[in-house]
């Protein structure tokens, strides 16, 4: 059993206001929520960067590779936001 922990540092161009990028973030988190995996974000009052941890369990590394792609080609998609860096760690 294998635990993946992939933290994203990301960017919000457009965000005027921390209501517009907590409005952003509450969007990336909920469709995240659906790959079955948990979402954590570190609170900080900067409205254009923020920080999301996600974490997930699988049977093997692969599963957990390809779950953190997916996680990054989701947020991505947004188009809202950029990523600034990712860091990934398997326990």
């Amino acid at each position: 059993m294998f635990v993946g922990i992939l933290s994203l540092e990301l960017y919000f161009p457009g965000s005027g206001s921390l209501k517009s990028k907590r409005f952003v973030l509450r969007s990336i988190k909920d469709r995240l929520k659906k790959l079955n995996v948990s979402v954590a974000e570190e609170p900080n009052n900067l409205w254009q960067k923020s920080m999301l941890t996600v974490a997930c369990v699988a049977n093997d590394k692969t599963q957990i590779f390809s779950t953190f792609e997916t996680v990054q080609k989701m947020v991505l998609s947004n188009g809202e936001v950029e990523l600034l860096n990712s860091q990934m760690e398997i326990l």
